[in-house]
């Protein structure tokens, strides 16, 4: 079955161009270019993955993380964040905020960051079916 995929980037060639790897490696792919917009759709609908920029405008990426993971509805749900931001505070920030996996947009080709997406989904869903037997 199709994971359903939440993707929040305002670059839209860079958007698009994701969207377009994900939607090819069998994933359903809803894009927003803002961080508000995009939290909307996520308590509104139930995704599989988020994957969120951090410099956005308005809402920044970390509020909306932040967000997801103070509702009941969209905590559970894996967020990786992408950005050209590779400063060791903000990497930190994530993760302490519930991010599962940060990726910094000019160290990967949009294939690569499908590959990784694909990669840190299947780590965190194995992660969560041993817990599952563990209980």
């Amino acid at each position: 079955m199709p994971k359903k995929v939440l993707l929040i980037e305002d670059d839209e060639f860079i958007r698009d161009l994701y969207k377009r790897q994900l939607d090819m490696c069998d994933m359903f792919t809803y894009a927003f270019s803002n961080g508000t917009d995009g939290l909307k759709s996520a308590q509104e609908n139930q995704y599989d993955l988020i994957l969120i920029d951090i410099m956005l405008p308005g809402m920044n990426g970390l509020d909306v993380l932040r967000n997801l993971k103070a509702t009941d509805a969209t905590k559970n749900i894996p967020v990786i964040l992408i950005s050209n931001l590779g400063q060791d505070a903000v990497v930190k920030e994530g993760f302490a905020l519930g991010a599962i996996g940060y990726l910094i947009k000019a160290t990967f080709t949009p294939d690569q960051i499908v590959q990784e997406i694909t990669k840190i989904f299947d780590q965190h869903t194995q992660s969560q079916a041993k817990d599952e037997n563990r209980n």
